[in-house]
Order: C-alpha cells, then sequence, then structure tokens
C-alpha cells in the first residue's frame, strides 16, 4: 500500500463513521423540534415526556458528531495539503459559513434550549431548538455545497493552474446540491423514523412482557399501570405508541422523498458523470436495461466478463434520461471517451511521485459502485416496508409479546443508517479516479478536475500515514463503544432516564396543562433544582 492509499482508508473510516451521527443529528432534530411544538400547543404529557426523552438522545448523538467531525477538518491539512491548496479559493466560502455561522448558531442555541427549561419563556424555549435545528440543516447544506463542487464543479476559472471562484451564486446554488441537500434531508428523516420506531417498539413490547398492558377480546390493548416500576403509568403507553406511530410515518414519507430526489440525482449523475453510473449498473456495453443481479469479476479490466442474470428493459434508460427508448453509454464506450478527454497516463509531474506517468483507470470499482447502489435502495426499501407493517401491526395500539420481533424491529434501526452509508460511499468512490470531478460542459469549463493521486501531501510518510490511521481508528472504536453505551442505557431507562423525578413524583405531576401555568416547564419537566445539567446528561 502507498501514501495514496492509505490516506484514502483513512478518511473514508473518519468520513463514514462521522456520517453515521450526523443523519441521526439532522433527522432526529427535526423530529423532537415538531415534538416539543405539539407539546407547547396542547399541553399534552406525552408530548412533554417524548420531548425530554428523544432530546436526551438527541443531545449524546450530536455532542459525538462534532467530537467526530472535527478530525476531518484537521485531516484536509495533514493527509490532503495539495487537494487543499487546489480548492481552498472555492472551498473556504462555504466551510467558513458552515464553522462560523451555521455550527455556532446550531450549538448556541441549543445550549440555552439545554439550559433554559426554567429560566426562559417557553415560547423562546421551543425557538431556541427550532432555530438550532435549522442551523443544523444550514450546516448540511454548506458541507454539501463544498462536495457538490467536488462532484460538478461551477462557479470557476484557472489562474496559474488553481481554480478561482468568480460567480458566488454558482457555487451555492449549482444543480447538483440543490438535489443532493433534500436527499440528504430525507435520509436523515428516514434515520429518525426508524430509530423511533425501533426503540418504541421494544418500550412497548416491555410493557406486555411485563404484564402492564394486556389485549382485550377484540385484540385491542388495555392499558395498566404498574405501581412498582417507575414511570410506567398511561402516560409513558401513549409516549411509546405516539412515537412509533410517528417513526413510522416518518420512515415511510421520507423513502418517497429519497426515492424521488434519487431520481433526480440519478438523472444528473448520467449528464455529469456517465462512468459513476455506468458502473453502478455494470453496464458494458450501450443499452436500455437495469441490472437487478449481474455476476462475473466486477473488478475486472475487462468489462465483458459481467454477465446480467436478471435485466430490466428501458428502466436504465428511464433512471438516465426519463424515457424507456434512449441507449445510455456503457463502459467499453465512455472509457476511450475519458481518454481522449483527459489522458491515457498521469502527468509526468513531481506532484504525483512514484505515480506519475503511470496508467489512469477510469473505471470506479464496481464491486462498490454496484452493490453499493443497490443496498442503498434496498436497505431504504426495506425499512420503509418494515415500517408500513409496525403501522399494520400496531394500530390496535401495541405490539406482540414475541421476542424475535422485538429483536428485529431493534435490528431495523440499522438499515436507514445502512442506506446512507452505502449511498454516500457510493457517491465518493464512483467518482474515482478524481478527486474533483470533471465538469463536462462544452463551455470549457471540463479543464478544472483534479486527479486524486495528485491530492495527498507529499510530505507525508507511509509510515506516519499509517500510524495516525491506527490511531483514529482505534479512538473512534472507544468512542463508538461509549455512545453504544450511552444510548443503550437510556434507552433501557425509558422516559424516566430523561426524567428522573417520574420516579418519585406525585400520581398527578403530569396531569392536566402539563404544569405550563407559570412558564418554566411544569413540574415533571426533567429540571431538578438543585442540578441544572440533569437532563443533558
Amino acid at each position: 500500500m502507498d501514501a495514496l492509499e492509505i490516506a484514502r482508508w483513512q478518511f473514508g473510516i473518519t468520513t463514514v463513521y462521522h456520517f453515521m451521527m450526523v443523519p441521526l443529528t439532522i433527522g432526529l432534530g427535526l423530529v423532537v423540534a415538531v415534538i416539543q411544538t405539539a407539546w407547547h400547543r396542547t399541553g399534552k404529557p406525552e408530548y412533554l415526556r417524548m420531548t425530554k426523552f428523544w432530546g436526551k438522545l438527541f443531545l449524546i448523538n450530536f455532542i459525538m458528531g462534532v467530537a467526530t467531525g472535527i478530525v476531518q477538518e484537521f485531516q484536509f491539512g495533514m493527509a490532503w495539503s495539495e487537494y487543499s491548496r487546489f480548492v481552498g479559493d472555492v472551498f473556504g466560502t462555504p466551510l467558513a459559513l458552515e464553522a462560523l455561522l451555521a455550527f455556532f448558531v446550531e450549538s448556541t442555541f441549543l445550549g440555552l434550549w439545554i439550559f433554559g427549561w426554567k429560566q426562559l419563556k417557553p415560547g423562546i424555549h421551543l425557538a431556541c431548538l427550532w432555530i438550532a435545528v435549522i442551523g443544523s440543516v444550514f450546516s448540511a447544506y454548506f458541507i454539501i455545497v463544498a462536495n457538490s463542487w467536488m462532484q460538478h464543479p461551477v462557479g470557476v476559472e484557472m489562474v496559474d493552474g488553481r481554480p478561482v471562484m468568480v460567480d458566488a451564486w454558482a457555487v451555492f446554488t449549482n444543480n447538483t446540491a440543490m438535489v443532493a441537500v433534500p436527499h440528504t434531508i430525507f435520509g436523515a428523516l428516514a434515520v429518525a423514523g426508524g430509530f423511533l420506531l425501533g426503540i418504541a417498539w421494544y418500550h412497548l413490547w416491555r410493557r406486555r412482557r411485563d404484564g402492564i398492558d394486556t389485549v382485550g377480546t377484540d385484540g385491542k390493548v388495555i392499558v395498566g399501570e404498574s405501581a412498582a416500576i417507575p414511570g410506567r403509568d398511561k402516560a409513558d403507553h401513549a409516549v411509546w405508541i405516539r412515537s412509533l406511530r410517528i417513526g413510522a410515518v416518518v420512515a415511510m414519507i421520507s423513502f418517497a422523498g429519497t426515492a424521488f430526489t434519487g431520481d433526480l440525482q440519478g438523472k444528473l449523475m448520467f449528464e455529469q458523470q456517465p462512468m459513476k453510473m455506468a458502473a453502478a449498473e455494470a453496464a458494458c456495453h450501450d443499452g436500455t436495461g437495469f441490472s437487478i443481479l449481474s455476476i462475473g469479476n466486477l473488478g475486472a479490466q475487462n468489462c465483458d466478463e459481467i454477465v446480467a442474470v436478471i435485466e430490466v428493459p428501458g428502466i436504465l434508460s428511464f433512471l438516465a434520461k426519463g424515457d424507456f427508448t434512449t441507449e445510455v453509454k456503457g463502459v467499453n464506450t465512455l472509457l476511450p471517451e475519458y481518454q481522449e478527454k483527459y489522458g491515457t497516463n498521469l502527468p509526468d509531474n513531481p506532484i504525483y511521485g512514484e505515480r506519475a506517468g503511470s496508467e489512469i483507470d477510469y473505471l470506479p470499482v464496481m464491486e462498490v459502485t454496484y452493490w453499493g447502489f443497490r443496498m442503498m435502495i434496498g436497505f431504504g426499501g426495506l425499512a420503509a416496508f418494515a415500517a408500513l407493517v409496525a403501522l399494520w401491526i400496531a394500530r390496535k395500539g401495541t405490539v406482540p409479546e414475541s421476542k424475535w420481533l422485538m429483536r428485529l424491529a431493534i435490528f431495523g434501526i440499522l438499515a436507514p443508517f445502512g442506506a446512507n452509508a452505502a449511498g454516500w460511499i457510493f457517491t465518493e468512490m464512483g467518482r474515482q479516479p478524481f478527486v474533483v470531478a470533471p465538469n463536462p460542459d462544452p463551455s470549457g469549463i471540463d479543464q478544472v478536475f483534479m486527479f486524486t493521486a495528485a491530492a495527498v501531501s507529499p510530505g507525508v510518510t507511509v509510515g506516519e500515514l499509517i500510524a495516525s490511521l491506527v490511531a483514529l481508528s482505534a479512538v473512534y472504536a472507544v468512542l463508538l463503544v461509549v455512545e453504544v453505551k450511552l444510548l443503550v442505557k437510556y434507552i433501557r431507562g425509558g422516559v424516566v432516564s430523561a426524567m428522573p423525578e417520574l420516579a418519585h413524583a406525585p400520581s398527578d405531576a403530569n396531569s392536566g396543562d402539563g404544569g405550563k401555568k407559570d412558564g418554566d416547564g411544569g413540574p415533571g419537566d426533567g429540571k431538578p433544582t438543585d442540578d441544572v445539567l440533569a437532563f443533558a446528561y
């Protein structure tokens, strides 16, 4: 392995790990904001409990996301200095806006939300959460703007061999970003929906297992209460059945949203990065058919070794052009076109080191693009179908006592995470061998591109990269254990883990208007007077 390959592994591991936190932070933040809005408008105690419980899990994930995301900023300078030098004039603006505007707005108002349960008026306190959540969406937007420029460079001109931004509006309204942003948001909401559904199912199952809830002769739930188990009252049942239904609906709507925006994204990719989409379909020859399953050596240089076992005629044309008849260029047609435009070998330039003059392989790793594309769609569809089934099963107010169904619901939380990770890997790996993909625009802007081989820091040794890769992987593994343990601890604890006063509160502590009369969040709001950070912890 050379320095370039290790640097790519390092950035890939840290990026995918960090991206596991990002969609849950964005999606769950939006859901919590909507739930607190419902509590603010109705005063129903179950909405307050839902806000506190899901809000605590949101905070745990947010903190871990911040800790893991910082590392990526440093990697631009440590392992990818040539890349940073090349794109710096363009990247500086969106990254600065993400850090100085979106992130600081997000963190500031999230802090006010954490500390402001008793100190702020309910309306202002709710507004703080919404501003923080909107800040996270803008944070994602600025990052996607930067990434979309790598996928489709616009708004620049070459000056002394470097792209210089001449049209900020074109950069910030890049059509690639305009489609990627809603696709990402829908993907984040799908993660949040699956998260709510799985955890709510677990708690409804526990209530059945503990004999708190029973089922009548008509199959409908008979909601009970337990004096022996703190917080397991009728409002607790309302928390979980509402959470399950909200999660299921969010998951299904999100899948529809990701499918629609994904279709738009696919059509853009066929125009902007045709090789990526040809590799994703294992489309060796021109045609119209979409491969459901192909076999053969997907990693072979000779694409002719791949055979489509199951193929649907016309679907590839629909994905690319919106009709069922237009032939789409395959790998064997695109390869000579790429070679003619961008050369057959890397330039004889010191920046490429030992790789100078080597042959350029314009075909991405097809195992990754082909299966990544199918995993993205498959996991997303599976999560949406599971949400529909769960909504039907729980239509009478509870879930079966089956332990294996409960475990399936818990493991189902991972499906939308898998879809998000697969989609991100497909998008980034499919761009190779470019770190900045050329824009196939006849105006001449296609000269703005950068090979990945030229992007790595020239002064970084293999030993240094291996040491940092091992160190970062070890730290991230520890952080993963910490996050999972924290999440499992508070998930098992239920609402009482976020509102410990429920364990010793009087029976009417959460009745009536939710305790909003004095404007401080009311009794049972999770804010003991002796510890203002109890909710955050």
